[in-house]
């Protein structure tokens, strides 16, 4: 569907592109628009992606996140041209224990709330197609696409302004002078810069366009141990780079149950894809930070700068898929 009324980072960035809108969960319609564009490559990053949202429009979720990834997966069985499907997923599709160790891809998938089961479903039915329809021991004969689940830590950057989010509330906070009250301020969540996760996807994506087999599997992309830190402690440095956000800590006994802690084991990628971060928490937090005030305070876009930034200190590290 279109951008929701309001800030929309894709209108701000004005790209030179062709888009085509459809409601995921109608079939006959993504079909069309798949058949009609006929992609080498699909990146299904369609969802309902707020795990507060969710407890009030369960079933919205449901739909979105679970038939939405059945249908487009359907609809990729149509299209002739297609190379690789990668399906973003979530660090939530866990069952999760709190435990102090990371989640591994291999681990059981669950969810408390509708989003997390949402995506744990989705992660199922991603693996059943890719076993029932593109099998890996069939590729090249029968078929010759690859399917991947892609499972992040919690992105951050400019351009997100959606509600219940710690750091566009915090972002609002600064703009409005009126402190936002951090619900949950001792969770503890895998932060990351959003371009750390977009590199991983379209590294999947090139493994796949090179018919490397070894990228139809699922995947975690996520920080290293010293980015998983509370909320408190993000908002803390947050304000560090921009004075004008402020926030109290009183615990709302009526809100919603959210995982206290959650961490992502992400060996996998960096062991056979040779995947990792190009910048710190500290990197991400403050650009992330630098982005939203610029934004509103010199009405200007950082978005082309971070991301020829990041680029060129991933060509820096030697990473695989800036060469």
């Amino acid at each position: 569907m279109p951008p929701e009324e309001g800030a929309s980072h894709f209108a701000l960035l004005r790209l030179n592109l062709q888009s085509k809108y459809a409601d995921i969960s109608d079939f006959q319609s993504l079909r069309d628009i798949v058949c009609s564009f006929q992609p080498e490559l699909i990146f299904h990053l369609a969802a309902q992606s707020l795990v507060r949202k969710s407890y009030h429009q369960a079933l919205q979720t449901i739909r979105s996140n679970v038939l939405g990834t059945a249908n487009l997966l359907e609809a990729a069985r149509h299209c002739e041209s297609l190379r690789g499907i990668v399906v973003v997923s979530s660090d939530k599709c866990y069952a999760n224990q709190e435990k102090t160790e990371g989640y591994r891809e291999e681990e059981p998938l669950g969810g408390y709330d509708p989003y997390s089961a949402s995506k744990a479903c989705a992660e199922i039915l991603t693996g059943s197609w890719r076993d029932s329809f593109f099998n890996l021991a069939d590729y090249g004969q029968k078929h010759r696409v690859l399917v991947a689940s892609a499972r992040s830590g919690n992105v951050i950057g400019g351009g997100d302004w959606a509600e219940d989010r710690i750091v566009p509330d915090l972002m609002r906070s600064a703009i409005s002078k009126q402190a936002l009250n951090l619900r949950c301020p001792r969770a503890v969540r895998p932060w990351q810069h959003v371009l750390e996760a977009l590199s991983g996807y379209l590294l999947l994506g090139q493994k796949m366009l090179a018919g490397d087999k070894l990228a139809a599997q699922a995947w975690n992309f996520g920080p290293s141990e010293k980015a998983c830190v509370s909320v408190e402690k993000i908002a803390r440095t947050l304000q560090r780079h921009w004075p004008e956000i402020t926030y109290t800590c009183e615990a709302d006994p009526s809100a919603p149950h959210e995982t206290g802690l959650l961490r992502l084991n992400c060996q996998k990628a960096r062991k056979l894809l040779h995947w990792r971060p190009v910048w710190s928490s500290a990197e991400s937090f403050r650009r992330c930070a630098q982005w939203y005030r610029d934004f509103y305070e010199e009405k200007r876009l950082r978005s082309e700068e971070d991301l020829t930034e990041y680029c060129q200190q991933a060509e820096q590290k030697g990473l695989a898929w800036s060469q």
